[in-house]
């Protein structure tokens, strides 16, 4: 059974699903949010979604610990209209200004009752839309920056993603991420990425620890890329990279021509 897309009004206000959002999305009005974060689809969800969904909320902040620093600055002086793919549980909700919208898309609907407590904890101006990086229902140029840490890594075509974040960033809009890559080739470590690869993936929701997502980012499209790498105490997915791109100020992309 194909379950229809949805949309949510922000979760600050989820109890209140006649207020109409006026914010980017097309298509269908917005529903409440499920005291369980499920969206009721009629298919019963495999137990890794849950599974992930657990172990990212007792993980995240030993992760976060690592990449506090990061996020810091990397995060700083975000504002306006901002949309984060895969945010998960919610760990860099805290690194955001007031000055900030923030509009999740996590395609996981066990996350949403992670995300709606940690929204309310920290009183996030905050709205979450279903659907899949892959296929944002987003209006063209309608985001000034995206958010994706660890997240490219899990999607099953990271280059569609990168399209629509083109597609839905305003023109000199900035995309901005931390993901982990694959080691290089021929080290001992590529190589127990590629033999561990299969297993990794179903444990950890589809996640490719040798996914060269650097050069998928360089060759996305973008006008200017900019690179930082480090090495992170993280079994497996080690090398990291954190970056900016930016779109060319006089990019147009709609949704036809990413197509």
């Amino acid at each position: 059974m194909r379950c229809k897309k949805q949309f949510y009004p922000p979760i600050t206000d989820f109890h209140n699903a006649e207020r109409r959002s006026k914010v980017l999305a097309r298509g269908s009005s917005p529903t409440a949010l499920s005291r369980d974060g499920v969206i009721q689809c009629g298919v019963v969800m495999g137990w890794t979604k849950r599974w992930h969904a657990w172990v990212m909320a007792h993980a995240s902040p030993y992760v976060d610990a690592h990449l506090r620093p990061y996020k810091e600055k990397l995060f700083a002086g975000l504002c306006g209209r901002v949309l984060e793919i895969g945010p998960g549980t919610g760990p860099n909700l805290r690194y955001y200004s007031s000055c900030v919208h923030w509009i999740g898309v996590e395609p996981n609907p066990f996350m949403h009752r992670y995300l709606r407590a940690e929204v309310e904890r920290l009183g996030v101006n905050a709205m979450l839309l279903s659907g899949r990086a892959e296929q944002l229902e987003l209006d063209d140029e309608s985001v000034d920056a995206v958010i994706s840490t660890h997240v490219l890594c899990t999607v099953p075509d990271p280059e569609g993603a990168l399209r629509e974040i083109l597609r839905v960033l305003v023109p000199g809009g900035r995309f901005l991420f931390i993901e982990h890559v694959a080691a290089p080739q021929g080290t001992c470590l590529r190589r127990w990425q590629e033999r561990l690869g299969p297993l990794w993936k179903r444990l950890a929701d589809g996640c490719h620890p040798d996914r060269e997502t650097d050069r998928i980012i360089e060759a996305a499209g973008f006008e200017r890329v900019f690179v930082h790498r480090l090495s992170l105490p993280f079994p497996l997915v080690a090398p990291h990279i954190l970056g900016v791109a930016i779109k060319s100020a006089t990019s147009r992309i709609s949704r036809a021509h990413s197509a």
